[in-house]
């Protein structure tokens, strides 16, 4: 069995990745700050011998390339993932994301490791001409930072393939929904009933028109990828084929938790600088390789749900960090 990176390992998507990759009986070194991640997020690990957890900072570099001795390959999936609020701390997406991947790389290189998985987003299409919108298609002008952080990372990550013979996967996600869960916008209108089951605010008008994918249907697309992708530099969108307005989440959320409230809307097309309001996904090259998700949107959202409501110590610790 192989030895892994995960960066951003008590991450969301980080951690469920992690207990895949143990569960398939492989080694996973697991690298995290905790400055977003959840400690409790890795209770199955921390009790696996084959894990071992590095709690540093990605920006240290020379401790990085301590924590990547003897792996394969690395999964890249720390990141700072505001897009809403990026003007309010434009560094923090280019110290985290973009430098961040430099760092990951240049660890990579001390390390000997050759392959790497990286969490692109959705975002770095910015408001696509083409939808659905495939991998090929115009890149636009960015319209966030986090978008741009990100985009730089794919650059980075480009040039390390063809300067020193690395191969890279990567993902384009759009949202991604299910357990462990603590960002975007199920996790926000939840708190929000909690707090006021009688009354919702909504940014923009509630018809932005969004795709999203349930975590493990992610996770198996990145494992397949790893393992089939023929190219040097391999891209891939990973999302559902269709959307919903953000209207029809709001309707499946107040549903599961039997609340109607009456919904305030802030008005205008979408919720802040950088929010497409429409994000759609061409799927058919990681379809190529033989992939399908399991699961549509509504029941991500409704898994989602399920999981906020049997573990909602995860808002306290949110507010915390």
């Amino acid at each position: 069995m192989s030895r892994y990176v995960v960066t951003g390992c008590a991450g969301f998507i980080g951690s469920n990745l992690v207990d895949r990759l143990l569960a398939d009986g492989h080694s996973v070194f697991g690298i995290d700050n905790f400055s977003t991640g959840q400690r409790r997020f890795l209770d199955l690990a921390l009790k696996n011998p084959s894990f071992k957890l590095f709690e540093i900072d990605i920006l240290d570099l020379d401790v990085l390339r301590q924590a990547f001795a003897g792996a394969e390959a690395v999964f890249h999936l720390a990141a700072n993932a505001d897009v809403r609020f990026g003007t309010e701390h434009p560094r923090k997406d280019l110290e985290q994301n973009t430098i961040a991947t430099y760092n990951v790389l240049e660890a990579m290189r001390h390390s000997g490791i050759r392959k790497i998985a990286f969490s692109s987003t959705g975002s770095v299409y910015g408001e696509a001409q083409v939808v659905p919108t495939p991998e090929d298609g115009p890149f636009p002008v960015q319209t966030s930072l986090y978008g741009a952080s990100k985009a730089a990372g794919e650059g980075l990550i480009s040039a390390y393939c063809e300067g020193f013979g690395f191969q890279a996967c990567i993902f384009r996600f759009v949202s991604i929904l299910g357990e462990r869960y603590t960002h975007g916008h199920v996790f926000d209108f939840y708190r929000k009933l909690k707090d006021d089951p009688s009354r919702l605010p909504v940014l923009g008008n509630g018809k932005q028109r969004k795709s999203y994918l349930y975590v493990q249907d992610c996770i198996d697309a990145i494992l397949l990828a790893m393992n089939k992708a023929p190219d040097k530099v391999n891209i891939f969108n990973l999302g559902v084929d269709g959307y919903c307005e953000v209207n029809d989440s709001i309707g499946w959320i107040c549903e599961q938790l039997n609340v109607k409230p009456r919904l305030e809307y802030a008005g205008g097309d979408r919720g802040w600088i950088g929010d497409n309001p429409f994000i759609f996904l061409d799927t058919k090259r990681i379809q190529s390789l033989g992939w399908r998700p399991k699961y549509g949107i509504r029941e991500g959202v409704i898994k989602t749900v399920e999981y906020l409501r049997a573990n909602e110590w995860v808002f306290e610790m949110r507010d915390r960090s």
